[in-house]
């Protein structure tokens, strides 16, 4: 168990680790070279330009004003200064509403902070209890200042249930409060957003087989016979896969050709060398430039086959489509209802922003998207699971006589002080961190296998399996693992009965793990991220060897983004603990605090100077973020109620039962409150926006707009051949089909088979 001297260690390493960071990026961003690496959105947006100095060459590199290294520090308060609304018209909302979720954690846990040491900790402090009533665990002073210092069926109980209500409602009350202003800075964005595409169209999917029209065909006769006065165009999606991984593989090897190149001028006695076999780390040696030219040849004359196979194969056609309407009303109406009397077929929902998209996964067919859910799902549990032995191993080493039980020869070692502080205060924080770095690929990949189209949607799954992982292992792996090698013995020997009593006494004591972890992950990594020593690296390795021109240059500067999946989930892990805790051993929640404050000024910085999103989904990610906050509530009052049962102190569970259903209870009001402005847009919006737009710009032209607004990137700027007959239709009101009317037809359902019969006899006049 950490000691307040192990603490102080790990206090004293990630500060003096946060500090160097910021030093380092205080000086490392005042350098003309590095200005694209620290102020990328600024470039993006044409308004800064590189160097920021000017007169002699040394000028051009290095920064030799040193009055602005007095000022090193600006950047913070510059980060504050900026206001919310300008922000989001800077970053977007969907920035702006992340950095709000820092700023809600220091609006709860401020506030419960200051009560819970004004009440928990003397109440803990006072009791007079010796700690040395459970045999064989290990405590520290720390734990004097938590709920295990009280002695079982004490009075004093009571003190953590009424504070465990307060917290309660507290929370309740800050999250209603945000989920109301979340909301209506959502519809406000909406209504006052510039026209994009994805307002006037939905993505239809799984669009019935027709024996005798092709899906272009289909979906231009169903939505103008059942939307005749709202239909516009619509884009079928192709399957070009195969013709993007040509694309994406000559691009990378005319990179590698570049850097070839440049290295050969710089060398020319030497020409450079290449393994052919994987990753060129075996296989026949030859030379690069000549390697890189040719296969660059091969695939150039590869691509125009496969473009021409895309544009005119019928069976590279999927069943889905880009539908797009004359007003954003009629795109409303369309995908917030249903289109037939079966309600598995023409299925549509909103199409994402076009840069929203993930081509990859309009292919995969539907009747295979529950079957790979499935499969995922299964997969994930395992995961989940068997990730638990790793964080087992990491536990051990949070116990200094975990470490005795399970490897006792290293007892000479651990028993020196120095090392005994750095095992327990720094290297378990480090070590689960260097573990969690690996699984945010590995979601997301299973998240892409479960066929989501759009990235937004693939953050959100991502960081919803991010977050269950984060729960289970992070969170109870850590307490049950960490009391697994603490007492090894004692759990092979004792009644099954008996470990719920230890497990609920290890609750207090892993705070210190968990503020170890804090100050590793939130402290030295945070102050890390503002660094940004990768995107460095690279930045100057592509500025070396591959930019020639100023578009490589752009190209080059590498802004990254929010990363959703990740950092959200992370987000959570934080108000867990800081629930969990605040009844529990209220010393971790200082901790918390400097990370929420630390971690708002560091994020704003980088929204504002360096990210660039590369989608825009007006918040839409926030509903998630408030149902895993209560989710961590619930979880700290169930917990609560475990550990007071081990307390003799059970007259409190009804009343801590009470708590949770309340929560349940406040999460269904908020989702009926709330969420359907998440998923649904205002039809009363649509009217209004489309009556202004119709005003002010009448004579607009909104088809030649969306022309190519949902075109595979890698077919933009090809001239896609169109049938005509669907040309013919584009000026004839009379929409007939080619359809011959059948009562039944093997190659369509029963269910359908009336219907598709009356569309093909309509006439729309």
């Amino acid at each position: 168990m950490a000691s307040v001297q192990d603490i102080s260690v790990s206090a004293v390493i990630n500060l003096i680790s946060a500090l160097v960071f910021l030093l380092a990026f205080a000086i490392v961003r005042l350098q003309p070279i590095n200005d694209r690496v620290y102020f990328p959105k600024w470039y993006l947006k044409g308004i800064r330009a590189s160097p920021r100095s000017s007169g002699s060459f040394v000028n051009k590199f290095v920064n030799l004003d040193f009055r602005t290294y007095i000022r090193f520090l600006n950047w913070m308060p510059a980060a504050l200064r900026m206001p919310e609304q300008e922000l989001i018209g800077h970053a977007g909302l969907d920035s702006a509403v992340y950095i709000r979720i820092y700023l809600l954690g220091l609006k709860i846990f401020v506030p419960i902070t200051v009560l819970s040491f004004a009440v928990l900790v003397p109440v803990n402090w006072t009791s007079g209890e010796t700690l040395d009533h459970i045999e064989d665990l290990t405590f520290s002073n720390i734990d004097k200042l938590s709920i295990s210092n009280i002695p079982s069926g004490s009075q004093r109980f009571w003190a953590h249930v009424v504070m465990a209500y307060v917290n309660t409602f507290w929370t309740f009350y800050i999250l209603y409060k945000e989920y109301k202003t979340i909301s209506t800075m959502r519809l406000h964005f909406l209504a006052s957003e510039k026209r994009r595409p994805d307002q006037f169209t939905v993505l239809v999917r799984n669009v019935p087989p027709d024996p005798d029209e092709s899906v272009n065909e289909h979906v231009e006769h169903f939505f103008r016979v059942n939307h005749p006065d709202h239909y516009l165009t619509h884009q079928v999606v192709s399957n070009a896969n195969k013709l993007a991984e040509l694309v994406d593989k000559k691009k990378s090897y005319h990179n590698r050709l570049t850097y070839y190149q440049t290295k050969y001028e710089r060398n020319p006695e030497k020409k450079p060398k290449i393994k052919t076999g994987f990753w060129g780390l075996w296989g026949k040696s030859v030379d690069a430039i000549d390697y890189y030219m040719t296969e660059i040849e091969k695939l150039t004359e590869e691509e125009p086959e496969e473009r021409e196979k895309v544009i005119s194969d019928p069976n590279a056609i999927v069943p889905a489509a880009f539908v797009s309407f004359k007003s954003r009303w009629g795109a409303a109406v369309c995908a917030q209802t249903q289109q037939s009397r079966n309600s598995t077929i023409w299925l549509t929902d909103w199409a994402p922003e076009p840069r929203d998209v993930y081509w990859d996964n309009l292919s995969i067919p539907y009747v295979q998207l529950s079957v790979r859910r499935l499969l995922i799902a299964i997969a994930l549990f395992f995961l989940t699971f068997f990730f638990m032995i790793p964080i087992g191993f990491v536990q051990a080493f949070a116990s200094i006589d975990g470490i005795r039980k399970v490897l006792p020869f290293l007892k000479p070692l651990i028993d020196m002080d120095v090392v005994k502080s750095f095992v327990q205060g720094f290297l378990p924080g480090i070590v689960l961190k260097i573990f969690l770095i690996l699984l945010p690929m590995i979601l997301m990949t299973m998240s892409k296998i479960e066929g989501f189209t759009s990235l937004s949607s693939l953050d959100r799954r991502s960081a919803a399996k991010y977050h269950l992982f984060v729960i289970v292992n992070v969170f109870f792996g850590s307490i049950i693992t960490g009391a697994a090698f603490e007492q090894l013995e004692r759990f092979l020997h004792q009644s099954p009965t008996e470990i719920p009593k230890t497990i609920g006494v290890t609750l207090p004591m892993k705070a210190t793990f968990f503020i170890t972890f804090i100050m590793v992950d939130g402290w030295a990594g945070i102050a890390a991220e503002i660094l940004r020593l990768v995107p460095l690296v690279m930045f100057h390795i592509k500025n070396t060897f591959l930019v020639k021109t100023e578009r490589d240059r752009e190209q080059a500067m590498d802004p990254g983004s929010l990363n959703f999946s990740v950092s959200e989930p992370r987000l959570q892990l934080y108000f867990l603990l800081g629930l969990v805790y605040s009844v529990v051993t209220p010393i971790l929640l200082p901790f918390i605090i400097v990370f929420f404050g630390f971690a708002y000024m560091v994020f704003r910085h980088q929204i504002i100077n360096v990210y660039d999103q590369k989608y825009e989904s007006a918040a839409s990610f926030w509903p998630d973020v408030n149902r895993r906050i209560l989710v961590g509530l619930a979880i700290s009052q169930l917990l609560l109620i475990g550990l007071l049962s081990t307390k003799h102190a059970s007259k409190s569970t009804p009343l801590l039962i009470v708590l949770t259903v309340l929560t349940i209870w406040f999460h269904k009001f908020c989702k009926d409150r709330f969420e359907s402005v998440f998923v649904k847009f205002p039809l009363q919006d649509a009217v209004v926006k489309d009556t202004v737009e119709r005003t002010t710009e009448p004579n607009f032209n909104l088809k030649e707009y969306l022309r190519d607004a949902y075109l595979h990137p890698v077919l933009k700027g090809v001239e896609l051949e169109i049938s005509k007959e669907l040309d013919d239709e584009e000026n004839n009101r009379l929409v007939a089909t080619k359809r011959t009317s059948r009562w039944s037809s093997k190659t369509v359902s029963n269910a359908t088979s009336e219907d598709q019969k009356a569309v093909s006899e309509t006439q729309l006049v």
